[in-house]
């Protein structure tokens, strides 16, 4: 079986890699089952130069295929704020129902159809001979007017996806998983890798 890192501390979004990629010829480590400790400066000025700044390091640190992905909330009538800086908005110790409470409370006012909102993932790849591959997608949807719902983690409680009428904390893993950005761009790289592989 290959061993593929991928550069994340976060369970929360392991569980949902693991559950996404199950059935591949893969064992997926985090960087902490793999033993890799390096400091990752994630200077990038888009999803996608982050995520492969990550992955790159992560593959020569462990000599292995890694993966990595940079995902955020761009939110348009914040000039897509917090966009990359989602994890660090207001600070990375600030709590996420502190975050989301202000959040709302900048959109006061803007009505519904103007309270558009994406979740966009990049996922990048690096192979140990040095090919690289990324893909990038989005989920729509919009921020709801209160947190609402206990799945998911980080700003899911205050996306609300038409759709569903629900928050994408209130939909179920499964559910959340068939058209998450994260699971959308893991089901890409996970074809692309059974296609290298095959």
């Amino acid at each position: 079986m290959k061993k593929l890192v991928f550069a994340t501390g976060n369970m929360d979004k392991l569980r949902e890699i693991k559950a996404i990629l199950s059935g591949m010829d893969y064992e997926i480590l985090s960087m902490k089952e793999a033993g890799v400790d390096v400091d990752i400066v994630e200077d990038g000025k888009t999803f996608e130069e982050n995520a492969l700044i990550k992955a790159r390091a992560v593959s020569k640190a462990s000599g292995a295929l890694a993966m990595a992905d940079d995902s955020g909330l761009v939110i348009d009538a914040l000039n897509g704020e917090p966009g990359i800086y989602s994890a660090r908005y207001m600070g990375e110790d600030t709590s996420y129902d502190i975050k989301n409470q202000n959040l709302i409370d900048r959109l006061e006012g803007v009505p519904d159809e103007e309270r558009t909102a994406r979740f966009v993932c990049a996922m990048a790849a690096v192979f140990p001979d040095g090919t690289e591959k990324t893909f990038v997608k989005a989920m729509e949807g919009r921020i709801g007017y209160k947190i609402a719902g206990a799945n998911g983690f980080g700003y899911d409680p205050i996306f609300f996806l038409p759709q569903y009428g629900k928050t994408s904390a209130e939909i179920s893993p499964e559910e959340k998983n068939a058209i998450s950005h994260r699971g959308q761009a893991l089901r890409a790289m996970a074809e692309y890798l059974k296609e290298k592989d095959s």
